[in-house]
């Protein structure tokens, strides 16, 4: 209307001109909005409401995974609304019932585009992703009518376990009628049935082919590698991926994959490009999907031509790896040496990190973990359940802890010793094998420089003053015995890396990033020191025997001098996990 008014009048406007254009291409919507919960959060809230209603002789906590598929399937087929108007339930699950809610809201307000995607952190099992379907249904979100819906269910498998078993639950899920009718036609059936209401008009939908339909799967880097290490999570999510690949492809179903990276190449961070290239066979087709976190907002996108460049770079990777497909990934020998390595990296990281009797107060003892629970940046809450046990800590807080204190052990312990077991039973002949992998796989060559990179950043003498200094006396030397034992693992994987890769020096072969790390390390040593000894003076605050105050300055302006530590090194080290 102002285009035809300002054409009428005999003016013309450029700037409004490029307005229309780009709302005719992209739309209104710039960023869609991903709402992402915690797996047993659902099934807490569905066996809270069904215990108030009664409708089961027991609670649903306590059906066997086939029983609950069984009754979940039966219900999303009702009519009838399950959950009643006013919520009579306790806050959490008044809360999750609300969320679905106010997504419905947004659809009705702003139009489905708007919020699509429904993330399952933590799917374990089938009934992971039919719970929050048939939450959607009671909200509004899934027409039982038409089996139509206005969101994507997409699961997150996040652990070793739940990687292995990603095909299996996605093969049982795509072999119910019910979730496939879902996938065919859901989205865009609904989308038009919402359009229609807000015009107040009629529309008739035609089923898309199955060809068609699209499946997104999450896949988390950062709980893997806390579990099994950095080499053993990478291999199996690459593996994931081929499966799950093949799974969609019997059924005709297209697949995303959604990559859950951190900015630490603990938690999947390093160089975009290489990463993307690394990806096994066909699985990017065109798509993918990736998580920017933390410093790397900053880093990659403040800057107009930063971000340009980072997207160009992006899309160049996907593009170059649906087009020229990798074959290596295919070869069997190759894969059955991987998974050896791998197993044997899994082995030698959980000896160290859930094996020795010592190491969780070790961790404790000398990271800033429990400072850095206290800061606004990272994951919060820091642990999933508030108990002081590896298990229930958050994989952000765990690799940030490492990074602070410069052992930046996630993404590195395991891989050396590894390698040098490999490379024992004929040293000469597997060390040109390694180097051939090194030059001719992608998915080898990835791990290596994210491994090279991460050992540049890696400062064992500052790591060593942590330890020094903010170990209670008592435990000071079964504590240097863990240190002795990070330190030679150091010493060993670097040698082999720098063996595989022909440098002399770490990041040899790419001179600006060396320069880069180099700089960076040189700025934050002091930083170092002074954290340690805000540390220092935190925990010591109170003396154990009068109680008296002994520091000049107050418990708070302790802790707020060490939080500033804290993110200056995050800054310069350009990892907050």
């Amino acid at each position: 209307m102002i285009r035809r008014s300002l054409v009428e009048t005999g003016l013309e406007c450029r700037d409004l001109e490029n307005l229309i254009c780009q709302v005719e291409i992209y739309g209104f919507n710039l960023a869609l909005l991903d709402i992402r919960q915690e797996s047993s959060r659902h099934s807490d809230a569905i066996a809270e409401v069904l215990d108030y209603l009664q409708l089961l002789p027991k609670s649903y906590n306590d059906l066997s995974e086939e029983e609950r598929v069984a009754w979940l399937a039966a219900e999303l087929k009702t009519r009838r609304p399950l959950i009643p108007t006013e919520l009579p339930f306790s806050e959490k699950v008044n809360e999750i019932i609300a969320t679905f809610r106010m997504v419905r809201q947004l659809h009705m307000e702003f139009g489905p585009q708007i919020c699509q995607t429904y993330i399952i952190s933590m799917s374990h099992h089938v009934s992971d992703l039919l719970e929050v379907l048939l939450l959607a249904k009671e909200a509004g979100l899934y027409d039982p009518a038409t089996g139509t819906g206005a969101i994507q269910v997409v699961p997150l498998f996040e652990t070793v376990e739940d990687l292995r078993r990603a095909p299996a639950v996605m093969r049982e899920l795509f072999e119910m009628p019910l979730y496939r009718a879902f996938l065919a036609g859901g989205y865009e059936a609904h989308t038009a049935e919402v359009e229609a209401q807000k015009a107040e008009t009629t529309v008739e939908w035609v089923p898309t082919v199955m060809g068609t339909s699209l499946q997104e799967v999450m896949l988390g880097y950062s709980d893997s590698n806390k579990d099994s290490g950095f080499l053993s999570s990478n291999w199996e999510i690459h593996k994931a991926q081929q499966a799950l690949q093949a799974t969609a492809d019997d059924f005709g179903i297209a697949l995303r994959i959604f990559h859950g990276r951190g900015g630490s190449v603990g938690r999947g961070g390093g160089p975009a490009y290489e990463a993307i290239l690394a990806q096994p066979g066909t699985s990017l087709n065109g798509r993918i999907k990736i998580t920017e976190q933390g410093e790397v907002l900053a880093s990659k996108y403040n800057l107009p031509d930063l971000a340009l460049y980072n997207l160009e770079t992006v899309a160049t990777a996907v593009i170059q790896g649906s087009l020229l497909h990798s074959s290596v990934d295919e070869i069997a020998p190759w894969n059955e040496i991987m998974e050896e390595l791998a197993a044997s990296s899994r082995q030698h990281y959980r000896a160290l990190i859930y094996e020795q009797e010592d190491f969780v107060e070790f961790f404790h003892q000398v990271t800033p973990i429990e400072e850095i629970s206290q800061l606004q940046i990272s994951s919060r809450p820091a642990r999933r359940k508030g108990k002081k046990t590896l298990s229930s800590l958050r994989a952000i807080p765990w690799v940030f802890s490492w990074t602070q204190a410069r052992f930046l052990l996630p993404a590195w312990y395991g891989v050396g010793s590894a390698l040098e077991e490999f490379l024992a039973e004929d040293p000469e002949e597997r060390l040109k094998l390694l180097r051939y992998f090194y030059q001719k796989w992608p998915f080898f060559k990835m791990v290596i420089s994210k491994v090279e990179m991460t050992l540049a950043k890696v400062d064992l003498q500052i790591a060593e003053h942590y330890v020094r200094e903010l170990t209670q006396p008592e435990d000071q030397e079964r504590f240097h015995v863990l240190f002795e034992q990070i330190a030679e693992e150091f010493r060993i994987t670097s040698e082999i890396i720098l063996t595989i890769t022909g440098h002399r020096r770490l990041l040899d072969g790419d001179p600006d990033l060396q320069r880069s790390v180099h700089l960076r390390n040189g700025t934050i040593v002091p930083l170092g020191f002074i954290q340690v000894a805000l540390l220092k003076r935190l925990r010591h605050y109170r003396s154990a025997i009068s109680g008296v105050i002994k520091s000049r300055y107050s418990r708070e302006e302790l802790l707020r001098g060490a939080l500033l530590t804290i993110n200056g090194i995050a800054a310069g080290m350009r990892n907050t996990g």
